[in-house]
């Protein structure tokens, strides 16, 4: 393993220094293993190690790539492993998204555009007064995607969305047990938007906390 990352190292320095640039092709494995004085063997573990981060993109007869090093993409490692949690560890995912969640609504209430909103508003119409619960957390989870997309800061939305996954299942069982889920939810989203729609940073940021908080508070108090 130690031969196998200082590969990965070297490879990764000649990123970081922009000798290798996103969207440039790796020389041929015995040059590139000649000039970083590594073994064959052991740069090919390397490069097979950074395409499941997708810091590199090998194709079959084309040779190996820079990804384009999007956020977004990078940050697709997060969600796998991010799908590995534990039960128990639902409460630590509702915590961060609680930091995280508000501080992107309060960015998107000054970039969000009026057609923006209005679609928000449109999925909230949509749903009407009495979801089932799977179709509200379904929408919620749209809802949310819409605005922190909205924020402008796109490793943000990358970190939300993978946060997300984890937090689904209790919101279901939220919904199933808690007597006033779907109204309090619906209310939730309402109010968010109201903010939004004043351009109201402050307001949208405390009451996304609220909402986040809520769904923490109730799964605290059942375990």
């Amino acid at each position: 393993m130690a031969v196998t990352d200082e590969a990965i190292e070297k490879i990764k320095g000649m990123i970081v220094s922009g000798a290798l640039r996103p969207g440039d092709r790796l020389p041929k494995e015995s040059e590139l293993a000649a000039e970083l004085g590594l073994s064959r063997n052991s740069l090919r573990e390397a490069v097979r190690a950074l395409s499941l981060i997708r810091i590199l993109d090998v194709r079959q007869g084309d040779g190996t790539y820079v990804t384009s090093l999007d956020p977004q993409l990078l940050l697709e490692a997060l969600s796998f492993v991010v799908d590995f949690h534990r039960d128990d560890t639902v409460l630590e995912f509702l915590a961060v998204r609680r930091i995280l969640e508000p501080a992107a609504t309060a960015m998107a209430a000054m970039r969000i555009s009026d057609a923006e909103l209005d679609s928000l508003g449109e999925q909230l119409d949509a749903l009407g007064a009495q979801p089932s619960v799977e179709e509200l957390v379904a929408a919620d989870l749209e809802f949310h995607r819409g605005i922190v997309q909205s924020s402008g800061n796109s490793v943000l939305c990358s970190l939300i969305d993978g946060l997300s996954g984890p937090t689904t299942r209790a919101r279901i069982w939220r919904g199933l047990t808690q007597e006033d889920a779907v109204s309090r939810t619906l209310h939730e989203h309402r109010a968010i938007l109201s903010a939004l729609r004043d351009r109201d940073a402050e307001a949208a940021r405390s009451w996304a906390t609220v909402h986040v908080a809520s769904v923490e508070q109730w799964l605290r108090s059942t375990l």
